[in-house]
């Protein structure tokens, strides 16, 4: 346990996360998820978990993880088959995440559940979490940490 970081974030979590740099995209994805498969294709090459809800993972993630701004798409959700605009509660939950871990309210986008594979495959790494309803998977694109005022 460390002071000030939220215990979900294991030793290798927080690793990848250090390393991502600026544009990688990271993956959280639920039980259903093909995760181990996908995770293998990833820049990272293996498959990390968190075991909680995607919301209480997302929290933790975005406490020390800042999202993209000079993108649309720094965060996704995997849309539901044949009915792209609906968002169920699991979707609800990490949004009020997101935009509380950023301050303001900041729309997911959607993409289409194979678009949403593809983008995985090309991801830094994939977390799997304890997520067990149905289109708990979403994307984020990490962003910069600032300078520290002079």
């Amino acid at each position: 346990m460390l002071k000030g970081i939220n215990p979900l974030l294991n030793a290798d979590v927080l690793q990848a996360l250090r390393a991502m740099g600026h544009g990688d995209d990271l993956i959280l994805a639920d039980t259903n998820f093909p995760s181990d498969s996908v995770a293998r294709q990833t820049v990272l090459g293996k498959l990390l978990r968190i075991d909680a809800t995607a919301a209480d993972a997302v929290k933790a993630v975005l406490s020390l993880y800042p999202l993209d701004t000079f993108v649309n798409d720094a965060a996704a959700r995997m849309e539901i088959v044949g009915k792209p605009n609906e968002i169920p509660p699991v979707q609800k939950e990490v949004q009020k995440e997101i935009d509380a871990a950023e301050g303001k309210p900041w729309p997911m986008i959607s993409i289409e559940r194979y678009a949403f594979y593809e983008r995985s495959k090309k991801a830094y790494c994939v977390i799997q979490t304890g997520e067990r309803r149905f289109y708990g998977c979403f994307a984020f694109r990490k962003g910069v940490v600032p300078p520290d005022a002079e």
